[in-house]
């Protein structure tokens, strides 16, 4: 599939770097493009947490407003066609960065129906599992946790409809709760959640502690752009009703510069982003170096 990084977003995070107080170029200057990346592992160069139930005395990153939200509407994760159906559209193509990146650091074969054979991951704010069961059937062992305690009980429903996604392990908690029980994985994935929290700094830190050193952390979320205000809030909520009303708060989002720095300061070197752009006459998404409204980014976990 022909998919690409972004070419003009290096320049622009270079400037962001080189303001940077603390004067760490490195990661972003070996940034490497997707479409010319090669199966060896890199050299050099992602709000979306989940919190607890309510019952829960952890802190917890996440908003009460976002979780009543999502409560709502959590019967119909598994509804192609329900509030959920954006998601749905767009996993085949989160999923094909998401394999492409883990498999090149992990130096797995992209090729094999299982390339994720020996990895633990964990899927942050992970709803319904419409992302972990996938990550399962391509050889992971997968933890999914999300704040929303329906959230989990559709998850473990479908997923045990199929042998190989009962092996999925759910839990209704929190990325701070998991780092409080000093858990570790080798990739930390968290898509279309954080700008749902309340904290970005703080749930990436939460991140960044799950991930093994050398590990690899994803996360997809939308640019705080006019494009993304006039195409993801006015044109999805309002217009196409692809979403709720009010399911996003543009205040809330983050530019990819933000993102990169914010992760940054949580020992994470962002090596790797792409856009989402959708194909009205398709009706599919493709990666692409446009991040003006959705993106995705890899990095990996500094060795201390």
């Amino acid at each position: 599939m022909a998919s690409k990084l972004l070419r003009h977003s290096h320049l622009r995070l270079r400037a962001l770097y080189s303001s940077n107080p603390s004067g760490s170029t490195r990661g972003l200057l070996s940034f490497r493009l997707f479409s010319n990346a090669s199966s060896e592992k890199p050299t050099g160069f992602e709000r979306a947490s989940t919190s607890t139930s309510t019952s829960t005395s952890t802190s917890s990153s996440l908003k009460d407003l976002e979780l009543a939200k999502f409560a709502s509407i959590a019967e119909t994760w598994w509804d192609s066609e329900g509030p959920f159906k954006p998601l749905h559209v767009m996993n085949p193509t989160r999923l094909a960065f998401i394999r492409s990146t883990l498999c090149r650091h992990f130096s797995k074969d992209p090729n094999s129906a299982r390339p994720f054979e020996g990895l633990k991951i964990v899927d942050v704010g992970c709803g319904g599992g419409i992302l972990s069961e996938p990550l399962a059937r391509m050889g992971a062992t997968v933890t999914g946790v999300d704040a929303v305690e329906k959230n989990i009980k559709i998850a473990r429903l479908h997923a045990g409809l199929d042998p190989v996604t009962s092996t999925i392990e759910y839990c209704c908690t929190t990325a701070e709760k998991l780092v409080e029980e000093d858990k570790k994985f080798d990739a930390v994935i968290s898509l279309e959640v954080i700008e749902h929290v309340a904290d970005p700094a703080e749930f990436c830190k939460s991140l960044a502690a799950l991930t093994v050193s050398d590990g690899a952390t994803i996360i997809s979320t939308i640019n705080r752009s006019m494009r993304s205000y006039a195409t993801a809030i006015i044109a999805a909520e309002y217009i196409l009703h692809w979403l709720p009303k009010g399911t996003h708060d543009w205040s809330s989002f983050l530019t990819p510069e933000e993102l990169v720095l914010i992760l940054q300061r949580a020992n994470i070197t962002v090596r790797e982003m792409a856009g989402f752009v959708y194909n009205p006459l398709t009706g599919r998404w493709l990666l692409s170096d446009d991040i003006g409204v959705n993106f995705i980014a890899f990095g990996t976990k500094n060795s201390q």
